[in-house]
């Protein structure tokens, strides 16, 4: 092993790798764990960890020492080795979510028991780039683990990060989490939050809350991923559009113009900011109802008085200063070549219905509930899948698909308004979503369901098997 695997296996030991961060002096990043000479290699211990959180101390659960966990920056083709050390008090696992690997590798049925690691090991796809993550999918323990700090994310770099328009811009990653401390700990899940997601009264970017970010240069290029339980981000910047470049999967074929941008649980989204005038600008994330329940007539509030799943204001995340007199890069014109997949050429069409049981606190999918021994779909490597979504209950369910990368062909049956390959898309209350969904050559048993991951937890996943 060479002197820099040695130092990154030390730095990955659970050492504190780098400061949180105190007030809004500076913008805080997770730390970064880069690959070299097309090597990651890590050792990473999942543990109980002291931190600063809004200037208060806490006890979180981290990935290596950080909140949110260190960032894994990788390039296509690159070998991944990666040990989990189970440091904390019950069995984990990992989800490497987003990445298209073989589900013996990216496997949601493994169980790591407390004081055990495990080594996975994969090769990034040739063909991949984009913001992914990683996170704790053990059933029935994924909302705790993750509500409690187990979180990081995953770039894969690209040949088109190389274009002047995006190389010459500035980068950074903004991991949206929010979180509720109770006597220092993440705060234990309710009866009500099984129901309508855990929201938490914290909201953080990178850990802190309402950081400043000081640009150097006139476009930002945004890496955005909400590794919250249940919270939407309804995220809009003042005074500036949105162009978005990359969705869950990687680059769109050219900048699409937003004036907001919606990120449900799990989405990632990568945005073009281009400062035309000098000032503070505030990112802000607006009111969105996503069906919450009530309990006793009232809404259910979470700590801090905000509406559970619908603030009544808008909240700042971060500030954005512009540089002084700012230039910014014009818009790429090309970004990425995306096959145009046809439902003719699909071979199978499937029928999914989300549905809810609020009384017993259950969710379905098909009817059923989720069970590791019952394969619920059966599909064929290469084969082209219509998946047909509809969403029968009051409250939007945002829908994960691990393993096969798909394309929205329609919401309602609009069609969806630029391609991209996701594998989270929202369904609002009694909304229709058709997906395209090529079946990769990565045969396996891996899973789909609702990514507010208490619903997860309470039975809204199900079993697609591909040989």
């Amino acid at each position: 092993m060479n002197t820099d695997r040695r130092t990154l296996l030390k730095l990955t030991a659970g050492l504190l790798l780098s400061p949180l961060a105190r007030g809004q002096a500076s913008f805080p990043e997770p730390p970064v764990l880069k690959s070299r000479e097309g090597l990651l290699e890590v050792r990473l211990k999942a543990a109980p960890t002291p931190v600063t959180v809004a200037g208060r101390e806490a006890r979180l659960w981290t990935y290596g020492g950080s909140f949110p966990g260190p960032t894994l920056r990788v390039r296509p083709g690159d070998a991944v080795r990666l040990e989990l050390e189970n440091l904390l008090p019950e069995s984990t696992n990992l989800h490497w979510h987003g990445l298209p690997i073989p589900p013996k590798v990216d496997d949601p049925f493994l169980e790591i028991p407390a004081k055990e690691t495990w080594s996975y090991a994969f090769t990034v796809p040739r063909d991949l780039a984009g913001t992914f993550w990683y996170h704790p999918h053990l059933h029935g323990r994924v909302a705790p683990q993750l509500f409690a700090g187990l979180a990081g994310a995953i770039v894969v770099e690209s040949p088109v990060d190389g274009i002047p328009e995006l190389r010459e811009a500035e980068e950074h990653l903004l991991v949206l989490k929010d979180l509720e401390l109770a006597s220092g700990r993440p705060a234990a899940h309710t009866p009500m939050d099984w129901i309508n997601g855990k929201e938490g009264n914290l909201l953080l970017v990178n850990g802190a809350s309402r950081p400043t970010l000081r640009a150097s240069k006139a476009t930002l290029r945004l890496r955005l991923l909400n590794a919250s339980n249940a919270r939407y981000y309804r995220l809009q910047l003042e005074g500036h559009p949105l162009y978005l470049i990359a969705s869950d999967g990687g680059f769109l074929e050219e900048p699409y113009e937003v004036p907001e941008l919606l990120l449900a649980p799990g989405e990632r989204a990568e945005v073009l900011v281009r400062f035309q005038k000098e000032g503070a600008f505030r990112l802000l994330a607006l009111p969105y109802d996503r069906g919450v329940h009530m309990m006793g007539g009232m809404e259910h509030m979470g700590h801090g008085g905000m509406a559970m799943g619908t603030s009544q204001r808008p909240q700042t995340l971060l500030t954005l200063v512009a540089p002084p007199r700012p230039k910014p890069l014009p818009l790429p014109k090309a970004l990425a070549k995306l096959p145009a997949l046809s439902p003719n050429q699909a071979r199978v069409t499937r029928r999914i219905t989300f549905t809810e049981d609020m009384m017993a606190g259950r969710f379905f999918i098909n009817g059923k509930t989720f069970d590791h021994r019952r394969v619920d779909f059966r599909g064929r490597v290469g084969d082209l899948e219509v998946w047909e979504l509809e969403n029968q209950g009051d409250m939007d369910h945002p829908f994960h698909l691990h393993t096969h990368p798909f394309q929205v062909l329609s919401v309602n049956g609009k069609a969806f308004p630029y391609r991209a390959l996701k594998d989270v898309v929202n369904l609002k209350a009694q909304e229709v979503v058709r997906l395209l969904v090529p079946l990769k050559d990565l045969p396996g048993k891996t899973v789909f369901h609702c990514h507010i991951v208490e619903h997860e937890d309470r039975g809204m996943m199900g079993v697609l098997e591909v040989g």
